[in-house]
């Protein structure tokens, strides 16, 4: 048993270095060829070193380098996140933001087209993705998802006033720097990152479930054994066609959890029937997995 769990977890600490070395090279495909050519300022601490990268090459007598500033920058966060979070996912998330540093500094830019527009859209459509995937193997880009976690942790809140106050300021520098249209080429190019990141990243979005089946305890513990979800019962319902009776069964998952639900009622009762539909808002309890 000890070598079983012993093989998985290198088989995940593989799947997470994979992940973040994949993520280093879509964030520096973003930056080098869409963000860089097409004058546009990313979210979070990417677009905070881009930032620096332009005000230090103006006013300073030397540029600090997007790659550099991002790193710099997350230093003090990798601090918090070892005292906070976890050892494990301090490590990787050092790796991850050492491999899009350099791997933006190793890539040059390739001016693919200067097109505002293109490069907005396109750049938050490679870097979000990069960034779902990489939050949907438990391995953090830094920056203000460290805060964010260490914040939720100790209040249950999120930090969405932040990160909206932050990136704000991201476009409003982009106004200043290359002139106001740009400023919302950026805000175009934030909320497809966005949109991305929600594509790739599945566990946050919540999903409520109807089940009806005649064998309930079956269905039951198929679930449970998948899903560490706690599930309501209904009984006396009655089907419309033949009136036989039937028990209703209501939980939310995550989406991240819907091939697994699929899977437990494959085995358990194939002639159940489930509805899925979003859930837009959940108030009261939802387990969600720890990182450590």
């Amino acid at each position: 048993m000890d070598d079983v769990q012993r093989i998985l977890r290198r088989h995940q600490y593989l799947a997470k270095a994979s992940t973040a070395f994949m993520y280093g090279i879509m964030v520096s495909i973003a930056m080098n060829f869409f963000w860089t050519p097409g004058k546009i300022y990313s979210s979070g601490f990417t677009g905070l070193s881009q930032l620096i990268n332009t005000l230090s090459g103006r006013f300073l007598p030397f540029s600090i380098s997007p790659s550099i500033g991002l790193f710099v920058l997350n230093i003090p966060f990798f601090i918090l996140a070892w005292k906070q979070i976890g050892h494990q996912f301090t490590c990787f998330t050092i790796l991850t933001v050492f491999l899009a540093s350099f791997m933006i500094k190793s890539l040059h830019p390739v001016y693919l087209t200067n097109d505002p527009m293109i490069c907005a859209i396109f750049g938050g459509v490679v870097n979000g993705f990069g960034t779902g995937m990489s939050l949907k193997n438990e391995i953090s880009t830094g920056g203000l998802d460290i805060l964010g976690i260490v914040i939720r942790r100790k209040t249950g809140r999120s930090i969405g006033t932040i990160n909206i106050a932050f990136n704000i300021f991201i476009i409003t520098a982009a106004g200043f720097t290359y002139g106001w249209p740009y400023a919302f080429y950026s805000a175009i190019g934030i909320v497809v990152n966005a949109k991305a990141i929600d594509f790739a990243y599945t566990r946050q979005q919540r999903m409520q479930v109807l089940v009806v089946t005649d064998h309930p305890k079956t269905v039951i513990d198929s679930i449970q054994n998948h899903i560490p979800r706690g599930i309501t019962i209904i009984h006396g319902a009655e089907g419309a066609y033949k009136h036989d009776e039937k028990t209703i069964l209501f939980t939310t998952i995550s989406r991240y959890e819907l091939s697994e639900l699929q899977e437990a009622l494959d085995e358990s009762d194939e002639h159940a029937f489930a509805s899925v539909t979003e859930a837009s808002t959940i108030m009261g309890h939802f387990y969600e997995h720890k990182v450590e």
